[in-house]
């Protein structure tokens, strides 16, 4: 009976195995074996070479530096205003209306959001009219107009800005769940001691806050380093904008070097695996 049942078990995980395989396992595998070899017909084994081009090349140390600033940045700014925002929306009585509108960008797809922003940022020169709506209340206040996509002193930072815009929703929606957990007889006891808000807010929220801030966190580094269609839409990796996934997607598509795309791929798989199962073990752990 128990053998039957152990049979029965398996043949009905089986296809879920066999998908992982085809689909997850193998791809994986020959990604990495393909980033050992070079040439548009991946005959020519280079070993390590295309691993050492990624760390000694300037464009890709700025990739580098790119998804570092993305990773910081990015993440830091997200969740400081999600739960900024969390805090201030509990208090407010039309909280719901108020969620629903700052979340309203995460319905937006990735592409219609970096089109919405590459039409915000526009630069036209100071003799013109300026038709971007950041230029424009830049002008307004008596400031000169920005390039804010092609100069590469604030081009980033600008796409930085729009990823901010469409992931705050997240951080906010994940981060108020977490507050509501909050006993409010813990608040009110924390009251009746005598510490005001500031003091609840560093000594009671944020510990209390601080499995779901880390998961939301976790969350965002996870996209920062995959991030792709916001730089691609709005750059293509151009004026020294390049981040990982985009560079794997030019190495492959547009100078046809698969191992070196390969490559990227091993390294941004890398970089997001440890985040990953970090979070599976704090659900379990939780």
């Amino acid at each position: 009976m128990r053998t039957r049942l152990v049979t029965a078990a398996w043949l009905w995980v089986l296809p879920a195995f066999v998908l992982l395989g085809v689909f997850l396992v193998y791809p994986v595998v020959n990604t990495v074996y393909l980033s050992f070899f070079s040439g548009r017909d991946m005959s020519t084994f280079v070993g390590l070479d295309n691993y050492v081009y990624l760390v000694t090349h300037p464009e890709t140390i700025t990739v580098f530096r790119n998804n570092l600033l993305w990773l910081v940045l990015f993440t830091a700014t997200t969740v400081a205003l999600g739960l900024l925002l969390a805090v201030l929306s509990n208090q407010v009585r039309y909280e719901a209306l108020a969620k629903a509108i700052i979340f309203i960008p995460m319905a937006v797809s990735f592409t219609a959001a970096a089109v919405i922003w590459r039409f915000m940022y526009i630069f036209r020169p100071p003799q013109f009219e300026q038709t971007g709506v950041v230029n424009a209340a830049f002008t307004a206040l008596g400031f000169d107009p920005i390039p804010w996509i092609t100069n590469p002193s604030v081009n980033n930072y600008a796409l930085i800005a729009a990823g901010i815009w469409m992931w705050t929703g997240f951080a906010l929606v994940v981060i108020s769940a977490g507050l509501k957990g909050i006993s409010a007889e813990v608040l009110e006891a924390a009251r009746v001691d005598g510490a005001n808000e500031i003091q609840i807010f560093w000594h009671v929220i944020l510990p209390m806050l601080r499995s779901v801030l880390v998961v939301v966190a976790v969350t965002l580094i996870i996209n920062s380093l995959k991030v792709f269609d916001l730089v691609y839409v709005m750059t293509f990796g151009n004026f020294a904008t390049d981040v990982l996934a985009n560079r794997m997607f030019k190495e492959m598509f547009t100078f046809g070097n698969f191992g070196r795309a390969s490559a990227v791929a091993v390294v941004l798989l890398l970089a997001i695996v440890p985040m990953m199962l970090s979070n599976v073990r704090r659900f379990r752990r939780e």
